[in-house]
């Protein structure tokens, strides 16, 4: 049985796109699950956007996802003079040919089929010229085929097909010497031993193209599957109006790898009602047969909710490491292991890993400012409550439960109203576990130095 050899192929133009990057994870995962090959190529021969940098961030995205590739990487802007090469084969075969009509005749042809009301193609003018033109600007043409049609197997959309009547003689090479995009992507699919061709709906009308260019290449022709696109909760094509796009952004918002995976792993392809799917599960149950040809929907709200489980489940040495780059400060040991104690309570409210950053300086460090709805614990009753509990923290072995219960009751005040007070001074927030829990971690020393600082600040 031949090894299925799946490929993807960005170009290093900006950051990766969520769509881009659930094309990737599908072919890694259609690899991985028939034991095949998953390669990479960098397709920068846009001279004008390509970078490294960008090259880099396509790199960092898919380490950071998941997805490793086999092989070397491939780079296309290295292969132009074997793309040149395929080029000028076909034209000695008979399969493709000079076109010598300027780009001013290629222009009126357009403007007089549009004024006709017609669409335009190229009408073949130098199809069947015999002598090669000297000292004339000239492109080269595939000889598309004519009559019938070019048909798709779809591993995804089905079976399509288009009539051949409405294919042009697409342009291999340009009058400068570079080949085009559809040359370039089908000698370096061929080259790598391309078996199987996933990629994204709006490509389908390329597959049309390309695969004339495999039949005069005389080259086995690909499986291809066209997934289709995401779109927002609006029914409209994901853009930037809908929030984050990029794998980055999604990233520094403080979403786990797993759980992105796992959202966009369920982004047109299902295993029953299964939500929360392993990486090792997907990679068992996954087949490209079984992707849905009706775009997806991207709904934040579902990926924040998967996004909080794995949070739970994370380990909290990986937690801390990860919340590490968004906390300002490097967590010294004490403070590593006060979090660690109370990491369980702080991932309870936490929806992405920026949140239990934010939450988990509670433990790293004394409150230097405090949110604006502290101040209704600033007044006199909550600061005579905060001073009573102070003297009351000299005895250790105190259930500060009971004191502080004991406190608000003999100054007739709630006890949730003592219990913020002592959130207010002890976290420089309304919202947090436990205050006694808190305690019990930080310690009563710290505990009485932070309650007092808050004193002092709003002492009148």
């Amino acid at each position: 049985m031949k090894v299925v050899v799946v490929r993807f192929a960005p170009s290093p133009t900006g950051v990766l796109h969520i769509g881009s990057v659930r094309t990737a994870l599908f072919n890694w995962l259609y690899a991985r699950h028939t034991n095949g090959k998953f390669l990479l190529r960098i397709e920068d021969t846009d001279k004008l956007r390509s970078t490294d940098e960008n090259k880099q961030l396509i790199f960092d995205a898919l380490k950071w996802i998941g997805i490793d590739h086999d092989g070397e990487v491939v780079i296309q802007s290295d292969r132009l003079e074997r793309h040149k090469q395929v080029a000028y084969e076909l034209v000695e075969n008979g399969m493709a040919y000079f076109c010598y009509c300027s780009q001013k005749e290629l222009v009126e042809k357009k403007e007089i089929a549009i004024n006709s009301g017609k669409s335009y193609k190229y009408d073949r003018t130098c199809r069947d010229l015999l002598e090669k033109k000297t000292g004339i600007p000239y492109v080269i043409r595939l000889k598309s085929e004519i009559d019938g049609n070019t048909i798709v197997n779809d591993l995804v959309q089905g079976t399509v097909r288009v009539n051949n009547s409405q294919l042009d003689d697409l342009v291999l090479l340009r009058s400068d010497g570079t080949p085009t995009y559809a040359l370039s992507v089908v000698v370096d699919d061929h080259d790598m031993g391309i078996t199987h061709v996933i990629r994204g709906d709006d490509h389908l009308t390329n597959t049309f193209r390309q695969i004339q260019i495999y039949k005069a290449c005389g080259w086995n022709i690909p499986n291809f599957g066209h997934i289709p696109l995401i779109y927002g909760v609006d029914g409209a094509k994901l853009s930037k109006r809908h929030g984050a796009v990029s794998i980055v952004e999604y990233k520094d918002l403080g979403y786990l790898p797993e759980a992105l995976s796992n959202y966009l792993l369920r982004l047109g392809w299902a295993h029953g009602d299964d939500e929360i799917i392993s990486k090792e599960q997907a990679i068992a149950w996954f087949d490209i047969k079984n992707v849905g040809k009706s775009p997806s929907r991207f709904d934040i709200n579902k990926l924040t909710h998967l996004n909080e489980h794995y949070i739970k489940e994370k380990n909290g040495e990986d937690v801390i490491e990860y919340m590490s780059q968004f906390m300002g400060v490097q967590p010294d040991g004490a403070a590593k292991t006060r979090i660690l104690k109370g990491l369980k309570s702080l991932k309870e409210r936490a929806k992405t890993i920026v949140d239990l950053a934010k939450s988990s300086m509670i433990y790293v460090e004394i409150p230097s400012e405090y949110d604006e709805k502290c101040y209704k614990f600033t007044e006199g009753i909550h600061l005579k409550l905060l001073r009573e509990f102070c003297k009351n923290m000299e005895d250790s072995s105190s259930d500060f439960y009971e004191k502080a219960k004991k406190i608000a009751e003999n100054n007739n005040v709630k006890f949730v109203e003592m219990a913020q007070s002592l959130r207010a001074a002890l976290t420089g927030n309304t919202i947090s576990p436990s205050v006694f829990e808190i305690i019990d971690i930080i310690g009563i020393e710290e505990s009485r130095k932070r309650i007092e600082k808050f004193i002092e600040i709003f002492e009148k």
